[in-house]
């Protein structure tokens, strides 16, 4: 949760910046767009305008976020001990997945490797597997 959170919040932070900085726009146009952004960034975290346009899935419930944290627990039981961690973790990879990461089994391994489990870059492809059959089929 605290992924997502973050997340948001730096999204939100370098929008502000950037349109502050922009040249050419009256102050009400500026104050127009930073007003727009800054009522997206807050309330559901993961679920935000940035969230969206980083390609990061709204947060599963229910059966599907049931079946994400069986497709992670599959590779290692331990990755759902703290399962809002796996879930940012699982939506975040995502992103990874549909924005082209360059080596996205490695990517998985890194993201996933947290409270003591080390994953392979195998272990990695396994959670990209279960993550495309749950969480974020390929379009």
């Amino acid at each position: 949760m605290r992924i997502g959170t973050t997340t948001a919040a730096i999204a939100a932070v370098l929008t502000v910046t950037v349109v502050g900085c922009s040249s050419g726009k009256d102050s009400d146009s500026k104050a127009d767009a930073t007003k727009s952004t800054v009522t997206e960034a807050p309330g559901a975290a993961g679920d935000s305008g940035a969230a969206k346009n980083a390609g990061v899935p709204p947060e599963p419930t229910g059966g599907e976020r049931d079946a994400v944290l069986q497709a992670v627990q599959d590779v290692h039981s331990n990755l759902i001990h703290d399962e809002d961690k796996a879930i940012d973790a699982a939506r975040n990879q995502c992103a990874a997945l549909d924005g082209g990461a360059t080596d996205p089994d490695h990517s998985a391994a890194q993201r996933f490797s947290y409270d003591g489990v080390t994953l392979t870059d195998d272990d990695g492809s396994h959670i990209n597997i279960g993550l495309r059959r749950t969480l974020c089929p390929e379009a």
